[in-house]
């Protein structure tokens, strides 16, 4: 019993001695006093790793101090104390005194007693800290899912300046912001969830196997489509030199002591032992490395969740046999898994967990990976329960304004802003278009693309079509009517112009322009002038017809007898034409055949200008 307290007391000492070393990152969010005018002013505050932080949210309420049960650590309806909202109220920021019990507690008994957010005043000049969960072992923390309102630590000299305006009865209005709590750079979000496949280790595994399985769809979707890029990550430790050939180390180690993880019971005596748990982590980012080099990173949250339902440590199946009926369900490469887990018994690094235990260290803006299970998004470290809804809006918070997919817009996720007053943004009611676009971070009046079109204006008060195609929409904000089945527009490219046979303004009005009257028309001797919507008709009286280019009647008799004598001149022109042509094509053929005849005989028979003519040829070169 002695070894066996030493052992884990030495365990205990080695893992604050390499936390220690390690660079731990508060990670916070602002709180702005907006009253009163002496407190006003933007301060900082960390953020609990519990209950549920506004990730990419604001909320606003009014600081109450009770007059009793000031560290909340008993329930205040042992006090009759309730500070639930009335309706139309703001909602009530509780703030407590540090000590004497866990922060769970403190925002445990604020949330029962009807706060929205607990404020936890430090009882001492430092830093500020990272509100974490208790130890398992030290308290039953059943009650630690179920805690979902914000919390946060704020300084000393902090707290003690709210009491006292609180204290002379002023009001202190403030509002907690975690906009900018999480980087939201791009239309991707990145994160990594460091997890541990132990499942014995209390309620915080229960917590991490029931998040994997609520979680997992969603992710996968996510993954999928090209929104996140996921990253499972596990943590191991290296044992003390010192006891690198006790039989302890020898159980929770593999590769001579370079990889350990804790017993899963804290027992060395019966059950797995840590270096159990320390081989099925290595399969498991081993899983992930080959199912992300086939292309399908995503099929990591099937086998975590079917290993947990079929391979638990509490049914003895915590196996290797097991692992792998699991990752060839899922048809899986099981070839490359084990080609990539080496060999746990040789004096050697395993270059997969040394990567792993090399990402531990914090870079830039994010800290070292102390805490289990920890999820960091965009590179900053979560905080906050490890819930679906809560961990879906934290990553949502990393999106680009409007960049987020649409599950980040659903109701269970965040509110539609665009549903009251239209978010007080430009609307077209006749053509349902609007100028306000919904998004996780709030709304944006900002005028909209249709039909190809992109509508120009502030996109509050103004959205205007233009560019091509702009009558599309709304004929361009012109003026349109139909009447006896004929439809003008006075919706042109570059504006809003009344159609000819109209006049007007071409936004509201175009009016008929009466041209018989006007006299702009059907103006010649002999017309008759009838006014048409948007046009006229002219005749002629008699036998004339009317010539609308020259604005004149002309007999429709002349000008039949004028073209039957056309087309007589045009017919005695072919004939003339046809006749001179064949006379040429007679002609040349026979002087054709003449020369050719002259061109035969000459070859045989001498010609008389020929005679007497020798023709000699030599053989000369």
């Amino acid at each position: 019993m002695g070894a066996k307290m030493l052992w884990i007391s030495v365990w205990v000492l080695f893992l604050l001695w390499g936390s220690c070393w390690g660079r731990f990152v508060v990670e916070k969010n602002s709180l702005k006093v907006t009253s009163p005018d002496s407190l006003k002013g933007i301060y900082e505050c960390a953020i609990g790793n519990f209950g549920v932080p506004q990730y990419g949210g604001t909320m606003v309420g009014i600081v109450a101090y009770p007059k009793d049960n000031q560290k909340a650590c008993k329930s205040f309806r042992d006090f009759d104390i309730s500070y639930k909202s009335k309706p139309g109220g703001f909602p009530t920021f509780l703030l407590v005194d540090r000590g004497d019990c866990y922060f769970t507690a403190k925002a445990w008994n604020a949330q029962n007693a009807g706060a929205a957010a607990i404020l936890v005043a430090d009882n001492k000049v430092e830093p500020l800290i990272t509100m974490d969960t208790p130890e398992e072992e030290d308290t039953k923390a059943d009650y630690l899912q179920d805690i979902t309102i914000p919390s946060a630590l704020i300084s000393k000299s902090f707290g003690d300046s709210l009491k006292k305006a609180i204290e002379n009865g002023d009001m202190v209005s403030v509002n907690l912001d975690w906009r900018e709590s999480l980087p939201h750079p791009d239309d991707r979000v990145e994160y990594e969830f460091w997890t541990n496949s132990n499942d014995e280790c209390g309620p915080k595994c229960d917590s991490q196997v029931q998040f994997v399985k609520n979680f997992k769809g969603a992710a996968q979707i996510l993954e999928k489509k090209g929104y996140t890029q996921f990253t499972p990550h596990y943590i191991t430790w290296y044992c003390p030199e010192a006891f690198l050939l006790s039989k302890q180390c020898k159980s929770q180690c593999i590769n001579h002591g370079r990889y350990c993880a804790p017993d899963p019971e804290q027992d060395f005596s019966k059950g797995y032992d840590g270096k159990d748990v320390v081989i099925q982590n290595l399969r498991q980012v081993c899983l992930y490395q080959v199912a992300n080099e086939s292309g399908k990173p995503w099929l990591w949250w099937d086998y975590v969740t079917d290993f947990a339902i079929r391979c638990p440590m509490k049914e003895k199946k915590y196996t290797k046999q097991c692992a792998e009926e699991v990752i060839r369900s899922l048809g899986i490469d099981l070839k490359k898994i084990n080609k990539c887990m080496g060999d746990p018994d040789a004096d050697e690094e395993n270059p997969v967990l040394k990567a792993e235990q090399d990402a531990q260290i914090g870079k830039d803006s994010r800290g070292d990976v102390t805490i289990l299970p920890t999820l960091v998004i965009n590179n900053r470290q979560y905080r906050g329960k490890l819930d679906k809804t809560a961990v879906l809006k934290a990553i949502c918070a990393g999106f680009q304004e409007t960049t987020e997919p649409a599950v980040c817009l659903s109701e269970d996720i965040q509110t539609n802003e665009c549903l009251e007053n239209n978010g007080g943004c430009w609307q077209d009611k006749a053509s349902n278009i609007t100028a306000c676009k919904d998004t996780f971070r709030g709304r944006l009046c900002e005028c909209p693309v249709v039909k190809g079109v992109k509508l120009v204006g502030d996109g509050y008060t103004r959205c205007e079509a233009s560019g091509y195609g702009r009558c599309e929409i709304n004929n361009g904000g012109c003026w349109k009517k139909t009447h006896e089945g004929k439809t003008y527009s006075a919706c042109v490219e570059d504006g809003c112009k009344c159609p000819p046979g109209f006049k007007g303004d071409g936004i509201n009005k175009c009016e008929d322009v009466d041209e018989c009257k006007e006299k702009t028309a059907c103006q010649c001797s002999g017309c008759k002038c009838k006014n048409t919507w948007g046009s006229y008709e002219c005749s002629c009286s008699g036998d004339l017809l009317y010539m609308k280019e020259h604005d004149t009647c002309i007999s429709k008799k002349a000008s039949t007898e004028v073209g039957w004598s056309f087309l007589w001149v045009i017919l005695f022109g072919l004939v003339i034409a046809g006749i001179g042509g064949y006379a040429v094509y007679k002609y040349r053929i026979r002087s054709y055949m003449d020369s050719e005849i002259r061109a035969i005989m000459a070859q045989y028979m001498p010609l008389d200008n020929q005679e007497g003519q020798i023709h000699v040829h030599h053989g000369d070169i």
